[in-house]
């Protein structure tokens, strides 16, 4: 416990000298908590406890491995990575991570408030974390995957891309883009319950419209151009390959399109849900 004083000592510095509220350091202190309970309550009781996150990732890359690498003897060549069976089901897996983290967190998140009337209705709780938590939860778990596919590249190419460094670029305007449909679903879903079943259609179009399974390049020219600008998710998929799997930045312009459609889907959709938010409790 003593090596952790002169840590704790150092970040309350930190802290301490960023123009931020300490009303904002405690909602972030809230969230954690809640990140952490949701994600311990998803795996209370059994065996395995929080290790179910890397077999689920583990699973996934193994059977679309199988499936497009050894079934269909589907090849890919990749720059950076060798030409062989393992080398399309990482590919997939790399757009898998992603995708996976933005439809579990956005999903779940247009439920939070009609499950949890019992905090919508205490006045001094920020009903704002809500859904917050479990699109929080759902990135923690793709760090898992992204764990794991590193390190069957490192294995395959015998070196780690410096690139990694730069996920924490694609990470942020995941993130608000995530938060932003969470927070319209959500607040939307107060007033019209059949919001999560228009969700789940939604997404599985929005699966085939994305090039995970397929790459970008099987698209028609005339559409190529409509995939990247008109589907955000199309970017971060390409951008988790670039940096992931070939080691080089090749979407600048699209990182860019990226952060700004992030920006204005968080800015509409925290908005809409700030001015529902004083009749969820009449509603409810």
């Amino acid at each position: 416990m003593s090596l952790l004083k002169p840590i704790k000592l150092t970040t309350r510095k930190v802290t301490g000298l960023l123009p931020v509220p300490d009303s904002l350091w405690t909602k972030l202190d809230l969230l954690k908590t809640l990140v952490q309970r949701d994600l311990a309550a998803r795996y209370k009781g059994s065996v395995l406890g929080n290790a179910w996150a890397v077999l689920n990732q583990l699973a996934q890359l193994l059977v679309y491995t199988y499936l497009f690498s050894i079934v269909l003897k589907v090849k890919l060549s990749l720059g950076g990575l060798p030409t062989n069976d393992f080398t399309f089901g990482l590919w997939i897996f790399a757009g898998l991570v992603p995708w996976i983290a933005f439809t579990t967190g956005f999903a779940q998140s247009a439920t939070t408030i009609v499950v949890q009337t019992n905090l919508v209705k205490k006045v001094v709780f920020p009903v704002a974390l809500l859904p917050l938590v479990p699109i929080c939860s759902a990135f923690v778990d793709s760090t898992m995957g992204i764990m794991l596919l590193v390190t069957f590249v490192a294995f395959l190419t015998k070196a780690v891309h410096g690139t990694l460094l730069l996920l924490p670029l694609v990470w942020i305007p995941q993130l608000l883009f995530t938060a932003g449909l969470g927070y319209l679903a959500a607040g939307l879903t107060v007033f019209l319950r059949d919001i999560p079943q228009t969700i789940g259609v939604i997404l599985n179009l929005w699966f085939y419209m994305t090039p995970i399974v397929y790459p970008s390049s099987a698209i028609p020219e005339g559409l190529r151009f409509w995939v990247f600008w008109l589907n955000p998710m199309t970017i971060v998929v390409e951008l988790y390959r670039d940096l992931v799997l070939i080691g080089r930045m090749e979407h600048w312009t699209e990182w860019g399109l990226l952060s700004l459609v992030s920006v204005i889907v968080f800015t509409i959709g925290f908005s809409v849900y700030r001015r529902l938010r004083p009749a969820f409790a009449d509603v409810l």
